[in-house]
């Protein structure tokens, strides 16, 4: 650890923190005059969720070592592009605050797959509760846990180190999983939502400052070598890398090119970033996700609910700088190696996702270097208590106590609900190796097989909500299929980018879930419609199916023309087929919207039709704008 630059003040600034964290995590969670937790104080924090505390707790669960790790190493490797991600997800907040949010707390639900049941059947409810288990063990705890680890002995020197505890023999990589776990779980497991949501609210002061500070000083001490300051560094490395034999380089630019860089292209496809199935991602991870949407339905109000989303959209807009700057910066390095000796630079990058670490190690000085690890560790241990809890809330209310004791008492729901945390702390920490062992960029894995579940999760969940012909068995067989299409698609298609696979598995869904719900016979008479919810409806779905029609025929077209013209060429180079599932994705919006205005039936457990709760306030229209404006100016600056 001697090389990692470490001082005794970074490791008490780092202790201090975890200390404080656990301490403050288990004040907020004790038991107050000492009443017993309720399952909505344990699962829900009792609805008293204000919306800076949503909007802050959101991000703090969201932002983690897939970000921080995974994603600065996509953008060593590939480039801003990667961005896209965090972009289109604050936009995507905005869809989400406005028209399914709003549906999720009017229903009162403490739990995604609890809407199915309601919804729709008990079958599809718990098909899809066991599916998000099984993809927050294996798939989330583990590969947050995973990069974490490879963060934490970049960072301090100690790759490959074994430790002999009692005669066995463990790596120092698992030592440091099991703390994070166990940091972790402490006051997530015995507190539930309550200590994650506020203590939330802390780290992710800690998360975007200390990222912030840490992009800073790399581009400062950069910028001495280059006899410039930060922003004239950053200047400099853009420059370098937009000109001369760096003219195609995709790492400054959003939109990559597929003839420029067929490798980053395979990972960021260039304008399927922004309208391909990266709304499959995003709609599927910040509107169905337990562990973030639960932040959202545990507040006190749809208005700060609302506000809350919005408030996370602005703090999503920062990640990039906070996170994939710094990646760029470490493939500068690397590019020109000879011009920092004088920094005496320590270590290696002998994979993409030891970007990060490596540049906390190398340029963050005494002090600033316990903060950014402190910053880095709050973004992983925030996620894994947000996981926790979400796993715990999953088992308990979807499956303990529907299936296995229907009469559960609340003190009996909330310690069911710990062991399940415990439970799953222990699976993933047997898990993790096996899974991930060996990845170079570990940010794709967890999109890639993320996005086999969400083609079939946006359908059934999205129609569930919006549409009042969506029926039982459509939802129940679409969810059957939905994997084995990801595995099909995967197995044939092993070259397609992964946000195309997912878009044509989209487009087959959606299409069979409209037909099986308009053939199955199981409807009730629907309530009229006022004339003028009527209007409204049948206005916007005229206008929102013009322009996926647009989107669908302009896309065709420039399929058919090929490299034939200069610009059907161009188009084609970056991707522009993805406004086939654009189009379809607008399209099926067009289409519940015209049948609630005029069928007469609807299936039997359909929600109501309240306009309502679709209107927002002035604020949260401005607020709209304004991530929309950044969102086209960083376009229009980086294309």
């Amino acid at each position: 650890m001697s090389s990692s630059g470490f001082e005794t003040i970074d490791f008490v600034i780092f202790g201090a923190y975890i200390v404080i964290l656990v301490a403050l995590g288990l004040f907020l969670s004790r038991d107050k005059d000492g009443k017993e937790k309720s399952a909505n104080d344990y699962f829900l924090a009792g609805n008293t969720l204000t919306w800076w505390a949503v909007g802050a707790s959101l991000i703090a669960a969201n932002i983690s070592a897939e970000q921080f790790i995974g994603m600065s190493g996509t953008g060593y490797a590939d480039g801003i592009a990667i961005a896209a991600y965090e972009i289109m997800a604050a936009v995507t907040l905005i869809v989400i605050g406005k028209f399914l949010l709003p549906i999720m707390i009017d229903r009162k639900i403490f739990t995604i797959p609890q809407f199915l049941h309601e919804r729709y059947n008990d079958g599809v409810g718990l098909a899809f509760s066991i599916l998000w288990l099984f993809l927050y063990v294996f798939v989330n705890l583990t590969s947050v846990a995973w990069l974490g680890a490879l963060a934490i002995e970049q960072i301090l020197g100690v790759q490959g180190v074994m430790v002999s505890i009692w005669g066995f023999e463990i790596s120092m990589q698992m030592l440091i999983i099991i703390g994070l776990f166990v940091v972790a779980g402490v006051y997530s497991i015995y507190g539930g939502l309550a200590s994650v949501a506020w203590t939330d609210v802390m780290q992710v002061t800690f998360l975007v400052g200390g990222g912030l500070i840490t992009a800073y000083v790399a581009l400062d001490q950069m910028g001495a070598v280059m006899d410039a300051d930060a922003f004239g560094a950053f200047g400099q490395i853009f420059k370098d890398l937009t000109t001369g034999e760096h003219l195609t380089d995709p790492h400054f630019h959003l939109i990559i090119q597929e003839s420029h860089d067929p490798k980053a292209y395979a990972n960021v496809p260039g304008i399927v970033a922004v309208v391909g199935g990266v709304w499959l991602t995003n709609l599927g991870y910040w509107g169905f996700n337990q562990y973030i949407i639960q932040k959202g339905l545990a507040a006190k109000s749809i208005d700060e609910a609302k506000k809350g989303l919005i408030f996370a959209g602005f703090l999503k807009i920062l990640i990039p700088f906070v996170v994939v700057v710094p990646g760029i910066c470490a493939y500068y390095i690397m590019q020109n190696p000879e011009a920092f000796d004088s920094l005496n630079l320590q270590g290696a990058i002998s994979r993409s996702d030891d970007a990060y670490p490596w540049l906390i190690r190398n340029f963050t000085p005494t002090g600033i270097k316990g903060l950014s690890f402190a910053a880095l560790t709050t973004a992983i241990i925030s996620s894994l208590a947000s996981m926790f809890n979400s796993t715990s809330t999953l088992f308990t209310m979807d499956i303990y106590k529907k299936y296995i004791n229907k009469g559960a008492s609340d003190k009996k729901l909330v310690n069911v609900g710990r062991l399940t945390a415990l439970a799953a702390l222990v699976i993933a920490a047997v898990a993790v190796k096996p899974l991930l062992g060996g990845l170079d960029q570990a940010f794709q894995y967890i999109q890639e097989y993320s996005g086999f579940i969400y083609p079939g999760i946006i359908t059934v969940f999205g129609l569930g909500l919006l549409w009042k012909r969506a029926s039982s068995t459509a939802a129940i067989w679409t969810s059957i299929l939905t994997i084995p299409m990801g595995v099909i698609f995967k197995i044939c298609l092993p070259d397609v980018a992964f946000q195309l696979r997912a878009g044509y598995i989209f487009i087959i869904l959606v299409t069979f879930f409209i037909l099986i719900s308009y053939l199955d016979k199981k409807f009730v008479k629907a309530e009229e419609v006022s004339a003028s919810d009527k209007a409204q409806m049948l206005k916007w779905s005229k206008i929102i199916g013009g322009v996926g029609v647009t989107f669908i025929i302009a896309a065709i077209v420039v399929v058919a023309l090929g490299t034939s013209t200069s610009w059907s060429a161009y188009l084609n180079d970056i991707g522009f087929q993805a406004f086939i599932f654009f189009g379809v994705l607008v399209g099926c919006n067009a289409v519940w919207l015209y049948s609630n205005s005029l069928d007469t039936v609807k299936d039997p457990k359909a929600l109501p039709i309240n306009l309502s709760l679709f209107a927002t306030t002035r604020g949260y229209t401005w607020g709209s704008f304004g991530i929309c404006a950044i969102t086209a100016l960083l376009y229009i600056f980086l294309w």
